[in-house]
């Protein structure tokens, strides 16, 4: 952190300073009003054309742009949901501007689609913007939240510091198939390979804009965009600068079913910018979010062992979702299956959560149109996190460095990202581990760690078939009590002490989680199109450098370091025909990562508007995904099993790939060979018989996935007033990543001749000559997908802002594996509806978002990919304000969830409930 102190007192000391050198003279200013109503507008937009300078209205519709030459130049000014206006700056250098309503809300400027800027309405893919007025309405309790009532959004709330984002299908609580950018820099975790949700990123004060593009982005922005983006612009400092601080205080655990009682949230925000002139700018950001987190308290026996009609409480072998240490069980002689006794989450996790984001930018425009820009960011936090177990992320961290030249045509990006993963542990591992640490043999002595599971079976056979004096024989109940005697009460010293042990033991041997991971990039885009002028032009390319460090605790890596490396580039080109009626546009994208093969992923449009009302598209997308670091370095014993990643340096010299057995050969081979044997067939005989059951593994080292899909669109303005959006696509998808088992004897598998080895045959029946491997690998099945969502837009009279949207999604399997795709985990219906009014009386503006979707089966590895149902649910989320100008400040009642419904969106993850909120806004923009 002292780098980050001494930016941070770097830039409050530059907030002081008042050089002549620096300081100039406002030489324009003005207000900007609706014409309509006459009312000032806050928030509108006065850039100097030709330049970048600029200014934004504060609430009283007032502006000032410092300049020392403005006489006789053009000011473009512009707010959503009004005309723009060009106005000629008078030689007294003051003016007023009257705005007209126009449909400008319903045909946005966005970038992200093509990488420059174009009107939504000819943009070649289906893509959704939130503009800092539409984040400012929103009901919901900040800005991340707000996209789940975007169009074609699939959203996992898992906590208040932690929810997930993604598109059209294949979903998760840790998704490496959507990529998210804030100002460019990738927003992942480089040791998770996934964007830890909104608990990094930017505060609510500092977002100008968020473009998401539902589907394959892979054409434009590499291997990360398979399944979408989402792109997060900041505001820039020497458009809006001044204090801006947010308070915001509510409740949630309202009616709790769990009966904790009602809880304190809390999130404060500062923002401050300045600038010096024309020339020099920056600003700092500081948000700090606190509250308790909602409770994973289902405690459903989801035992596979155990037949449905007799799971519940009283099952011997139980093994409740939220409970931990029941997983660990046995099939004791005469009694049955029997669970340890576990934890509950509440017990392991920790729930009293936080999100610290600080950020510093310096911004220098070196000529009107070249700007220079470094950043810092610093996010830390704690998130609960449901993956093939529940993770607490604890006082994780991850430090951002951003240094930009921004000119009118090109940029120049360059960033590192570097995570440490702190008190960060597996909550699942951490109540096995303490289970073990407690039990005693039949005299009373407490056992050691590793003989403890067996020990306690010991003591519960023993106690049930009436060998303990004193204890209740043919009792499960007797015998649970007696073999958990000595047990750590949780919150007691003991139960703390051993808690706190193994979360700092990174490791088999304990529960810690340690990366301290590192990532860099390098990027850059070029507009030739003022060059070529025949047609639209762009090219970029990037180069990424991952340097992982987890002292061997997931990798490998304390002699063998891991090291990835990748770069690729793009090309487009759009040229404009017909009059301007067809826009044509072609995209290539080239990656190479350095364990995998080139891959090309192309892109094709067509937009068709025979006026500029109505406009059809249809477009050919690909997508493709290198697997993350994880997918290709892993290399972890467990035990029984090592868990062994996919790039073939990663395995060499094990023969894991080359030299195995498929495990299904091998129990079958197995099974028989026992029989033989147990009948009286020598040993050797026996395996001779039974070798040729044995199957050599086909199973490929890792590659990318693919995707490719069609997509149709309409998006027009029936009316000035009315826009309508219609789109379906179709889509396949191909190599998804997969596990699989394989069984590696000491002796080759075949002999010269092909035929399977008597040697590994025997090889296999030993555990000292066989090891036993978990590989990634890509499954060769083929799935297809396809979806349809409209949305309806509409300005209303008195303005009032109506959107309607709904998404329908299905999966088609095909003729593939189950076992070897990936969930879908997707409703087939979702809808939103979102009606506002910022202006419903001087002072009085109001929000009510309502979204619903259908009930679906999850699947994840948290429970193994056993489906866990997640009901059909609606949520309302509701906000009035009230503005008062002379303080520049806004007061906002809100509340997510409204009606507080406790719903689960991801099986195994949290109840989340209704939070209920009051915030003060307080905004001084340049005036």
């Amino acid at each position: 952190m002292k780098s980050l102190y001494i930016n941070l007192l770097f830039l409050l000391f530059l907030s002081g300073l008042t050089p002549s050198a620096l300081a100039q003279t406002a030489a324009l200013h003005g207000s900007i009003t609706d014409a309509e109503t006459g009312k000032p507008l806050a928030g509108a937009s006065i850039i100097l054309k030709g330049s970048k300078r600029g200014a934004v209205t504060d609430d009283l519709g007032r502006f000032s742009l410092p300049s020392s030459d403005v006489n006789g130049r053009l000011l473009i000014v512009s707010m959503i949901g009004y005309e723009r206006q060009e106005v000629l700056i008078p030689a007294n250098q003051s003016l007023t501007v009257r705005l007209r309503s126009s449909s400008e809300l319903l045909d946005q400027v966005v970038v992200a689609a093509s990488r420059v800027e174009e009107s939504s309405l000819r943009s070649p893919v289906s893509i959704e913007k939130l503009d800092s007025r539409a984040i400012r309405q929103s009901p919901s309790a900040n800005y991340f939240e707000a996209l789940n009532n975007v169009k074609g959004v699939d959203m996992v709330t898992s906590g208040l510091t932690y929810r997930q984002i993604n598109t059209r299908g294949f979903n998760s609580t840790g998704n490496s198939r959507f990529l998210q950018l804030v100002d460019g820099v990738d927003n992942q975790s480089p040791g998770l390979g996934f964007s830890v949700g909104n608990l990094f990123g930017v505060s609510d004060l500092d977002v100008e804009s968020a473009e998401l593009i539902p589907g394959a982005a892979s054409a434009l922005y590499g291997p990360v965009a398979f399944n979408g983006l989402l792109y997060t612009k900041t505001k820039n400092p020497f458009d809006y600068q001044g204090l801006s601080v947010q308070q915001k205080t509510g409740i949630n655990h309202v009616a709790d079913p769990t009966g904790d009682g009602a809880k304190l949230f809390s999130e404060t925000s500062v923002r401050y910018a300045k600038a010096f002139g024309n020339r020099f700018a920056f600003k700092l950001n500081a948000s700090y979010l606190k509250g308790r987190d909602w409770y994973a308290a289902d405690y459903t026996d989801i035992d596979p062992n155990t037949s449905p009609d007799k799971r519940g409480p009283t099952n011997p072998g139980r093994n409740a979702l939220n409970i931990y240490g029941d997983e660990v069980a046995q099939t004791l002689p005469g009694i049955g299956r029997v669970s340890r006794t576990g934890y509950e989450e509440r017990n392991l996790t920790t729930y009293d959560v936080y999100s610290l984001k600080l950020n510093g930018a310096l911004h220098c425009r070196i000529t009107p149109t070249v700007e220079a820009i470094y950043a810092l960011n610093v996010n830390q936090g704690t998130a609960n996190y449901t993956g093939s177990s529940r993770f607490m992320l604890n006082d994780f961290r991850l430090t951002q460095h951003r240094l930009e030249l921004r000119g009118k045509n090109f940029f120049i990006r360059a960033y590192s990202t570097a995570e440490n993963s702190n008190n960060s542990y597996n909550t699942r591992s951490l109540g096995q581990l303490i289970n073990r640490a407690w039990v005693r043999d039949l005299s009373g002595n407490v056992v050691s760690p590793d003989k403890a599971d067996a020990t306690w079976f010991e003591r519960y056979g023993a106690a049930y078939g009436g060998k303990v004096e004193g204890v209740t024989a043919q009792s499960n109940d007797a015998a649970r009590t007696f073999a958990d005697q000595g047990r750590f009460t949780p919150g007691s010293a003991d139960f703390d002490r051993e808690k706190d042990k193994y979360i700092h033991i990174a490791g088999l041997q304990g529960a810690g989680v340690l990366s301290q991971s590192k990532l860099y990039h390098v990027e850059g885009l070029y507009d030739f199109t003022p060059h070529v002028r025949v047609v639209n032009l762009q090219g970029g390319g990037n180069l990424r450098y991952y340097a992982m460090e987890t002292n061997g605790t997931l990798f490998d890596d304390i002699v063998n370091k891991v090291r990835v490396s990748e770069y690729g580039a793009f090309l487009q080109v759009a040229k404009t025909i017909l009059n301007d009626k067809l826009k044509l546009t072609l995209s290539g994208r080239y990656d190479k990562n350095q364990n995998f093969a080139g891959n090309f992923t192309p892109r094709a449009s067509a937009v068709f508007s025979p006026n500029d009302a109505h406009h059809f598209r249809a477009s050919y997308q690909t997508g493709f995904r290198n697997p993350t670091v994880p997918d290709q370095f892993i290399k972890l014993n467990v035990g029984p099993i090592i868990i062994l990643g996919g790039a073939p340096a990663n395995s060499a010299g094990l023969g894991a790939y080359e030299n195995s057995f498929t495990s299904s050969s091998v129990g079958d081979f197995g099974a028989a060979f026992g029989q033989d044997l147990a009948a009286g067939t020598p040993f050797p005989q026996a395996v001779a018989k039974n070798k040729d059951k044995l199957v050599k593994s086909n199973v490929p080292y890792i590659r990318p996935e693919q995707s490719q899909a069609f997509e149709i669109g309409y998006k027009g303005l029936l009316t000035p007033r009315l826009l309508i959006d219609l789109s379906y696509y179709h889509g396949q998808y191909r190599n998804f990543l997969i596990n699989q088992v394989v069984i590696s004897p000491k002796s080759p598998v075949l002999l010269a001749d092909g035929s399977i080895n008597p040697a590994a045959a025997s090889d296999v029946l030993t555990t000292a000559n066989r090891q036993a491997y978990q590989l990634y690998t890509n499954a060769a099945d083929r799935v297809s997908t396809e979806g349809a969502s409209a949305g309806l837009t509409a300005t209303l009279n008195r303005g009032y802002l109506l959107n309607i949207n709904a998404t329908w999604a299905q999966f088609n399997i095909l003729d593939a594996n189950p076992n070897n795709i990936p969930a879908f985990n997707t409703p087939r219906f979702k809808a939103n509806a979102v009606l506002s009014n910022d202006r419903l009386t001087d002072r009085v503006g109001f929000s009510v978002a309502w979204h619903w979707q259908e009930a679906f089966d999850w699947y994840g590895t948290f429970t193994e990919n056993r489906p866990g149902r997640i009901p059909s649910y609606s949520l309302l989320d509701a906000q009035v304000s009230y503005r008062l100008p002379s303080l520049k400040t806004t007061l906002k009642l809100g509340a997510s969830n409204l009606a507080n419904n406790y719903v689960v969106q991801a099986y195994g993850s949290s109840a989340v409930g209704g939070l209920y909120y009051l915030t003060l806004s307080f905004d001084e923009l340049m005036h």
